[in-house]
């Protein structure tokens, strides 16, 4: 773990670490390519590499899948399916499991699979603040000019402390958060889970 009294984790940490996985580099590399709006590559891929580093492992160790927001005003599953097909052409080559799903659509069908309705958003990033661990609401973004963007609406500093706090901002239950962050410490034992 990070020593807070002489380094405290910024954005360019967290974009090193994530960096130091070669499949986050190819995704992130590739994502303009596929035109999409708002798009975001987030959660265990993005914090998993961080955690493995503070851990001594490899940077890709314990990454189930590489997942991606983006935001379509089109909620329509063809459109939303296009774009899985499109990503799974252009990821082929990399051997992972790639998952995209446009949040714009995520309200339509997040009741009938989790039975609690999900908050209104108004752009991707903003979902980014929803998952169930408030230090693993990360996400890393091809910028313009060829640089990395952050967004991490909880701060970096629960996630290099190995602290796993249920977000009460996410609408899943508490036991589905407590759940959430045990199968994070089957991973990585040495993560604190702080009670809801």
């Amino acid at each position: 773990m990070l020593d807070a009294a002489t380094e405290a984790p910024t954005a360019d940490t967290l974009i090193a670490d994530a960096l130091a996985n070669p499949i986050n580099v190819a995704i992130l590399e590739r994502l303009p390519r596929l035109r999409l709006d708002q798009p975001w590559l987030v959660a265990g891929c993005v914090y998993g590499p961080a955690w493995n580093r503070l851990s001594g492992r490899p940077p890709a160790e314990n990454i189930k899948d590489y997942d991606i927001f983006y935001w379509d005003e089109d909620t329509s599953w063809q459109a939303e399916d296009r774009v899985i097909k499109a990503a799974m052409d252009l990821f082929a080559d990399l051997g992972v499991v790639v998952e995209l799903k446009n949040q714009k659509r995520v309200p339509l069908w997040y009741p009938e699979k989790f039975g609690t309705a999900y908050p209104p958003i108004g752009d991707a990033a903003q979902s980014i603040g929803l998952f169930q661990i408030t230090c693993t609401c990360v996400g890393l973004a091809p910028g313009g000019d060829g640089r990395v963007r952050v967004h991490a609406p909880h701060g970096l500093d629960d996630l290099y402390a190995g602290i796993l706090r249920p977000n009460p901002l996410c609408p899943s239950s508490p036991a589905r958060r407590r759940e959430k962050a045990e199968s994070y410490r089957a991973r990585w034992p040495w993560l604190r889970i702080a009670e809801d």
